[in-house]
């Protein structure tokens, strides 16, 4: 119970830091966003890591371990990071959150490919799923409505009561229009690398028995920050990030707060619970995500039927492909045939090569 509380409470800040983000990055940059929440992501690990004691895990890390979380934090912080505040910028978190969430997908293809985990029917349903509900959120919406003038609402009034309305109307600003292409395109990079990060992780801790996370994460954000500096060598970044808004400051920093939150939420909830419990409940941020845009960015996030139905059926999909498929089997219930059906791998098991 405790670990799916905690799991629950890292989706819900993972949504917030997503949300807020897209609030700074409206009328800021993406190389503010970077500058402010690398390094400051940076700061807590370090400081959650000092409180837990775990700083001196660092000593003990093989340096071959050490470059894998490197190259972890690179790929996870700065790549993925960069296409996802993109992504959110031209699109909104809405339409671009079903994509990003791929990055389960493309974990466990790789964990199939790579390190020879099971692939079932089950997972393979999930996946379509998954692919079906986020490509179905991306239909390019139509231009928004023309907002009309207070002037031109007063020549057009049937009568002398709406034209007063009109007068005494506040004009509406335009609505946003997404760029859904150049945004599905970030989007999906996002997911990859999302998706490779993971596995970087899993190869690292083969190299070293001290498993620290928080140890880990220093690592990774320490590089992180480490190639976010070189950007500062290009007098257009630093023009850009010089020219941040205190606002825009803020949300950065919060959003940098709460996503450190929520991935020590992760850790905890893993280090108490199994990961076929917490993997699924992490999909309720795609959730908590359309509710607190609404929220925050009502009027530069598209939210429509299409939007919500995609949305939850690509959770499903999560849930299907995250799932170890004999637990799910055995908890809903499923006997005989269909269970077979089910628990069917469509990989071959590990030794065996397939027949072509």
């Amino acid at each position: 119970m405790l670990g799916a509380l905690y799991a629950a409470l890292a989706a819900l800040t993972f949504a917030l830091n997503n949300a807020m983000v897209r609030r700074g990055v409206v009328t800021g940059t993406v190389a503010q966003a970077m500058a402010v929440t690398v390094p400051l992501g940076g700061v807590c690990f370090l400081i959650m890591a000092l409180i837990f004691g775990e700083l001196p895990s660092l000593l003990a890390i093989p340096s071959v371990a050490a470059a894998w979380l490197a190259g972890q934090g690179v790929v996870h912080f700065v790549v993925g990071r960069f296409f996802n505040y993109r992504a959110s910028q031209l699109v909104g978190v809405n339409l671009s959150a079903p994509i990003i969430q791929l990055q389960v997908v493309i974990t466990m293809l790789l964990a199939v490919v790579a390190l020879h985990e099971p692939f079932t029917v089950l997972q393979a349903l999930g996946t379509i799923l998954m692919l079906g509900g986020s490509f179905s959120t991306q239909r390019q919406p139509g231009p928004p409505k023309p907002r009309i003038s207070a002037a031109a609402a007063v020549l057009e009034a049937p009568d002398v009561e709406v034209a007063h309305a009109a007068k005494t109307q506040r004009p509406r600003l335009p609505g946003f229009a997404p760029r859904v292409f150049i945004g599905f395109l970030f989007s999906f990079g996002a997911a990859i690398a999302y998706g490779i990060s993971p596995l970087m992780v899993r190869v690292a801790f083969e190299y070293t028995t001290e498993k620290s996370v928080l140890a880990g994460g220093v690592i990774a954000y320490a590089a992180a920050t480490l190639v976010c500096s070189v950007a500062l060598l290009w007098p257009d970044v630093r023009r850009s990030i010089g020219r941040m808004n205190p606002n825009n400051g803020i949300w950065f920093v919060w959003s940098a707060i709460f996503v450190a939150i929520s991935q020590g939420l992760v850790y905890a909830s893993l280090a108490v619970a199994p990961l076929m419990v917490v993997t699924p409940i992490l999909q309720l941020s795609l959730v908590f995500r359309l509710f607190l845009s609404q929220i925050l960015n009502r009027e530069h996030e598209v939210l429509n039927a299409r939007v919500i139905i995609g949305s939850v059926v690509a959770i499903v999909g999560a849930v299907m492909v995250s799932l170890n498929t004999d637990f799910a089997v055995d908890v809903l219930g499923f006997r005989g045939q269909l269970a077979d059906i089910l628990r069917f791998r469509l990989d071959a098991p590990r030794g065996v090569t397939p027949n072509i």
